[in-house]
């Protein structure tokens, strides 16, 4: 849902720009996937909005601040989801797919219970609906901790979870991924990392789109993916090879960070 994550980025743009701050969309994109009080978290950490935060507010920001961000937050994703609500085009055909071959579903998130429920409504009135959904609150903690992928093991009964595939179109989703010790595959065409909505994003050149394209594939091989793939429609691709028997490296989860 919602092609290229517009949806977020315009609350938190608007959040920020409601407190005198006058946010570039790329660094309203780089905490994308986290938690949304831990991704406005990370936006007024950001040495360059820190410096015009305590600037505009004579103080570094403390943590009344960052909470009073993320209730304004809350209220702004609320009234921008009904435009930014549609099905990535595809996406049930590819879904559809996967529950041919048997394959279970679930999801990870960076809304709460409260935020997801409306958002998943709308999803399954369009035809989609997971087996499972975990939110951070309802485990803890948030990407890149693990524990939403565990949980949603649990639930569906899979294990190890080398039988497991996280897929994800943000650095942290990868990140998420690789700390559960699951395959991680990311999604470049369709997500964050394009920077833009489905109708904006059809009317750049090829070479604009191109260009896009390849800067989220790098940065999803770099942020821990085995995979990079466009779409959801090559994702049974991945599946295959995965299914060949090729093994997850036994470094994965060696790798994880400290839980805490």
């Amino acid at each position: 849902m919602d092609f290229g994550s517009c949806g977020p980025v315009s609350a938190i743009l608007a959040t920020f720009n409601e407190a005198g701050i006058t946010l570039s969309e790329q660094d309203a994109r780089r905490p994308m996937g986290m938690l949304k009080r831990d991704h406005i978290a990370a936006v007024i950490a950001l040495p360059n909005v820190a410096a015009e935060w305590k600037a505009r507010h004579a103080s570094i920001a403390a943590e009344a601040d960052v909470e009073r961000l993320y209730q304004r937050f809350v209220t702004l994703q609320a009234s921008s989801l009904a435009n930014h609500a549609t099905l990535i085009p595809g996406a049930i055909e590819a879904v559809s797919q996967l529950r041919a071959r048997g394959i279970k579903i679930g999801s990870t998130t960076g809304y709460t219970r409260a935020m997801l429920n409306p958002v998943a409504e709308e999803a399954a009135r369009q035809g989609y609906e997971p087996d499972a959904s975990v939110t951070p609150d309802e485990v803890g903690a948030g990407r890149p901790q693990p524990f939403m992928i565990l949980e949603n093991l649990v639930r569906l009964r899979v294990w190890p979870p080398s039988l497991a595939v996280k897929v994800g179109d943000t650095p942290i989703d990868m990140e998420e991924g690789r700390n559960a010790g699951v395959w991680t595959v990311g999604l470049a065409a369709t997500g964050n990392g394009i920077g833009a909505g489905w109708e904006e994003f059809q009317q750049m050149s090829a070479q604009t789109q191109r260009h896009r394209i390849e800067t989220a594939r790098k940065e999803l091989y770099e942020s821990g993916a085995h995979f990079v793939i466009d779409t959801l429609a090559a994702l049974g691709d991945v599946l295959r090879e995965i299914e060949s028997g090729i093994p997850l490296p036994s470094w994965e989860v060696e790798r994880a960070i400290p839980l805490s």
